[in-house]
């Protein structure tokens, strides 16, 4: 019997590194999707809440925000386990026992400090979505001008203020984002890019389900059509589009409150 030759260790080593690294699934498309899709209507809407001549996109915009997230509820409810509600009302759930754990703990090392950080990251995704209630129906009261009366019209500040607060929620999760990624040296964003995250062990998500996500793309893509042909003026003025081509305004313009 003829004898094996031993591969060397180089070679061992080169081929373990050109292997490609393990990465399983841990975000289905349908959740990265309306991500994206709710940042993006609530950039466009912040963008343009001054000035009548983009008050339609605005509005488009913010009640796509508000469509978004009856589908994030539902989805939520009804769709895969990854996706549930429930891991974000059990990481809440688990709040009072962790602070009560920073009164008994020995030392500032035996606190679980990692239990906190994700307890602040599920603390600010909640706020974004409930906030999302109040803000729609604020504006929506304000558009209808409801509760305005001469030199008074709260519920415009009240959606004004509520915008703003909506903004710093979005910018304190980007920055427990940035601070944790650097923290534990892994981008956390990731699963929201790629759906995916290095490491062994089984995927999260047995069915990325891309066929829903596309008709939440369409579904919103097709509202925003359907404003578009209802408005008279479209969603944007021609005046403000003029303003933008030539670079002389953008969407928080107030020359145009008046």
């Amino acid at each position: 019997m003829q004898a094996t030759t031993p591969m060397p260790s180089s070679a061992v080593a080169g081929a373990s590194q050109a292997r490609p690294a393990a990465r399983r699934r841990v975000t289905d498309a349908p959740t990265r999707m309306f991500h994206w899709l709710f940042a993006l209507c609530f950039l466009g809407a912040y963008l343009t809440a001054d000035g009548e001549s983009w008050r339609m996109l605005h509005v488009t915009l913010g009640y796509s925000m508000a469509g978004l997230l009856g589908f994030r509820m539902v989805y939520g409810l009804f769709g895969p386990r990854q996706a549930g509600l429930g891991l974000m009302w059990r990481k809440l759930g688990s709040a009072p026992a962790w602070l009560r754990s920073l009164r008994t703990a020995p030392s500032i090392a035996a606190v679980n400090w990692r239990q906190g950080q994700n307890l602040l990251m599920a603390l600010a995704v909640v706020a974004l979505l409930v906030l999302v209630v109040p803000l729609t129906l604020s504006g929506y009261a304000t558009f209808n001008e409801w509760g305005v009366f001469p030199g008074d019209d709260w519920l415009g500040e009240m959606h004004e203020f509520l915008g703003e607060a909506f903004l710093f929620v979005v910018l304190a999760h980007l920055a427990l984002i940035l601070g944790l990624s650097l923290l534990r040296r892994k981008n956390l964003a990731s699963p929201m890019l790629t759906g995916s995250v290095e490491g062994p062990g089984p995927s999260l998500v047995q069915k990325n389900r891309a066929w829903l996500a596309t008709l939440l793309l369409l579904a919103v893509l097709a509202y925003g059509a359907w404003e578009w042909q209802q408005s008279p003026n479209g969603l944007v003025s021609a005046k403000a589009l003029s303003s933008l081509v030539s670079g002389n305004g953008g969407g928080r313009d107030h020359g145009d409150d008046d």
